[in-house]
């Protein structure tokens, strides 16, 4: 059985980087009916988040990412958060001691820095195993625990960068155990992995250089690593860096809070660095269960584009009913609908559905539906066409459009064919009448279709928006 896992330290929100790595092992393990384990590296406690853990679980469950064994739910290889696992990791640790493997590092921080300094003097690389004691103490647990590693040449398969290899300068003796009894992310995940019976390691980049000292390890511990798959880095827009918070890379679930639908952000993340080979962006949770393949995964990086995620948004967006829409968009309403019913604001909502990109647009877009909008003189003073017009052959065009809808049954055929005639009775385009009366009644450079605008607002109010513009001009 295929078993993948994520194992987020808690130190902070998921960006799209980490939620990515946790969505290809997630893939993975539902292609091959296999199970994926949420486990929480939480052994950091200087730099560890109060509600970062239930942060990590919220943002995995607003994609859609479930887990079969994890802190919450349990399973047979609990518990999942490491900080309760301490016994284990020193059980193994003992055995790298009783076996040779491992040593008590007797040094001071101010010694080591002696070490490095000289190594810098000497303009050679900095190798800790040059400097292993000959007789180091017993380990009692305080001081702090280092592999004795074994220099040699690698080779591997990874199954997203291919065949890799490495030279013995790459490894070294590194901590296992600190000395206030954690064991290290280097240790402790190896431990984990093996006892968890994970088959595949899916993480970022920047773990690849680590790998050989991680082969190491395993053969210390007569462990068989698992199938090992690094993914390429997010990168920045401009695709020069990987991705930071200067370059937007913000906590995932301030996007379920600006209206960002669940099945887009799924959607985008799985093609950030993944295609089936084919020209399809659009992809359901099940066709990516059935399409998804490690060996799709591109080997360069992936480059983060907003604008891309609105785009794909808003197309899942138009993809809604009307009824899934309106319950989506519940917490995204202006204050001013309280004294609406649910039936006008479906209309509101179905007038602007094909616009929107995120649901936080709502307020924005349908204000005027709700609210008596205030005169704005400069959408007619910057408008490109209207500006070149007189003061009163605008005040002319508009009385003609209120006699004319003030016969209006304002039903949506009514309304376009009065539209449509008053254009041949002024004599204008519809960039110059059409944009005239959308402002009278919307006080917006922008509205969804006239006569559908028209027919929600109704006639008493659409009349009176008309004459309080004449009023104005």
């Amino acid at each position: 059985m295929i078993r993948t896992r994520f194992a987020p330290s808690p130190t902070g929100f998921l960006h799209v980087g980490g939620v990515r790595t946790a969505l290809f092992a997630w893939l993975l393990a539902r292609q091959n009916d296999g199970q994926f384990i949420l486990r929480i590296e939480d052994t950091d406690k200087v730099r560890e988040v109060v509600g970062a853990e239930a942060h990590i679980q919220a943002s995995l469950k607003w994609v859609g990412i479930e887990w079969n064994e994890g802190t919450d739910i349990g399973g047979p290889h609990a518990p999942y958060r490491q900080s309760e696992r301490l016994d284990l990791y020193h059980a193994w640790a003992q055995k790298l001691v009783d076996s040779g493997r491992a040593y008590a590092d007797p040094y001071t921080p101010e010694q080591v820095e002696g070490f490095r300094e000289e190594a810098k003097r000497a303009k050679r690389p900095f190798l800790y195993r040059d400097h292993r004691p000959d007789n180091p103490p017993t380990w009692d647990g305080s001081q702090p625990l280092r592999l004795k590693s074994e220099p040699k040449a690698y080779q591997w398969h990874d199954a997203v960068m291919g065949d890799l290899s490495t030279g013995p300068e790459a490894i070294d003796d590194f901590v296992l155990m600190k000395s206030d009894g954690y064991p290290t992310y280097n240790f402790c995940h190896i431990v984990d992995d093996a006892v968890m019976e994970i088959t595949h390691v899916i993480r970022s980049q920047e773990f690849i250089s680590s790998v050989p000292k991680y082969l190491n390890l395993y053969e210390a511990l007569g462990v068989a690593p698992p199938t090992m798959a690094t993914l390429p880095y997010v990168m920045a827009i401009d695709g020069k860096k990987k991705l930071g918070k200067r370059d937007g890379a913000r906590d995932i679930l301030d996007y379920a809070r600006e209206g960002f639908l669940p099945e887009a952000m799924l959607n985008f993340l799985a093609t950030l660095g993944w295609n089936d080979g084919t020209e399809q962006e659009i992809f359901t949770k099940n066709e990516l269960i059935e399409k998804f393949s490690l060996d799709r995964v591109q080997r360069s990086g992936a480059r983060f584009d907003e604008q891309r995620l609105q785009w794909m948004n808003g197309y899942w967006i138009r993809r809604l009913d009307l009824d899934d829409l309106y319950q989506r968009a519940t917490d995204f309403w202006p204050p001013t609908v309280a004294e609406y019913d649910e039936d006008y604001k479906k209309k509101v909502l179905g007038l602007i559905q094909e616009r929107l990109k995120f649901l936080a647009e709502v307020p924005a877009l349908t204000e005027f539906f709700f609210s008596t909008p205030a005169i704005d003189p400069e959408l007619i003073t910057t408008h490109k066409q209207l500006k070149k017009c007189s003061t009163e052959d605008l005040r002319q065009w508009l009385q003609t459009t209120s006699t004319s809808l003030e016969g209006s049954d304002f039903s949506n055929d009514d309304l376009t064919t009065r539209l449509n005639d008053l254009l041949e009775t002024t004599g204008q385009k519809p960039a110059v009448l059409f944009s005239l009366i959308r402002i009278a009644i919307t006080q917006a450079p922008s509205s969804p279709g006239l006569a559908d605008t028209l027919a929600v607002l109704g006639k008493e109010r659409s009349l009176e928006r008309i004459r309080t513009q004449l009023a104005a001009l």
